[in-house]
């Protein structure tokens, strides 16, 4: 049975920069698709299967909403507090998680494949946010976040620095860098030159910084994209166009929601 959303017609879509206006859609409707959840975090669309996947961090599971009916389901509990999720290469689930302080893999018939727990011999603290570049590589953040008390995982010692890490299609995981404070969301620009890395502990404000990609396997000097000033970003993606479309709040009432930069850090 199909169930009906809520749906807020005329959202307000400020746009700052005429070069983003072809960007708006002037019908559209802004559409609440689930309510309850404590900590939203990691959507992932599945087009052939018409559904959403996302985290509810400290509800310790994945919901999912179906296009088709408009119900919302639970697709995994319990989800060891899980955080970011994407797409592999050949379409599977790809998960961070906080309790279990792990990357997974969700295979085709529903088993879970560990990817990595452990760098050098030592636990991985809480992966947060993850992207799969086209050579199959995943790369991930590994802040400490989910490490930290007992609300989006359990207490314990970090036994890492927060780090990007790499882990290469042979199973390979290598640490891109430690030098990002906070590391959160990450993505690549459309031709993979450029990384992204959501700074939430920058300072004195959040920040997103860039890399050069070196060979798709190596990380040159970070340097500051956009100052955040206020704002928190926190998840985002990049377009075709190069643009990042970034979840973004608090700073100030009218910028909370999404808001979208340029390749050059322009709003």
């Amino acid at each position: 049975m199909w169930e009906e959303s809520t749906r807020y017609p005329d959202p307000r879509v400020s746009v700052l920069d005429p070069a983003f206006l072809k960007y708006r859609i002037v019908l559209a409707s802004v559409e609440r698709l689930y309510t309850g959840c404590r900590w939203s975090e990691g959507p992932v669309w599945f087009g052939e299967h018409r559904c959403v996947l996302w985290s509810d961090i400290p509800n310790n599971r994945i919901l999912r909403w179906d296009e088709e009916t408009g119900a919302t389901t639970v697709f995994r509990k319990p989800s060891n507090n899980a955080n970011g999720n994407t797409r592999d290469r050949q379409g599977r689930l790809v998960t961070c998680e906080h309790d279990a302080r792990r990357v997974t893999r969700t295979e085709y018939d529903g088993a879970i494949t560990v990817l990595a727990d452990s760098y050098k011999g030592k636990k991985l603290n809480s992966p947060n946010d993850i992207v799969v570049a086209r050579d199959g590589a995943v790369w991930f953040t590994d802040p400490t976040f989910g490490i930290l008390g007992n609300y989006e995982g359990h207490f314990a010692e970090s036994e890492l620095a927060p780090a990007v890490y790499r882990l290469d299609p042979s199973g390979r995981l290598d640490m891109m860098t430690d030098e990002v404070a906070g590391p959160n969301g990450l993505a690549f620009s459309p031709d993979e030159k450029l990384l992204y890395v959501v700074a939430s502990r920058g300072e004195p404000t959040r920040k997103i910084v860039a890399f050069d990609v070196k060979d798709g396997k190596a990380l040159g000097k970070q340097r500051v994209l956009i100052d955040a000033a206020g704002g928190s970003p926190d998840g985002f993606r990049v377009d075709v166009d190069g643009n990042l479309w970034c979840g973004w709040g608090m700073g100030h009432d009218d910028l909370d929601g999404v808001r979208i930069f340029n390749a050059a850090g322009t709003p």
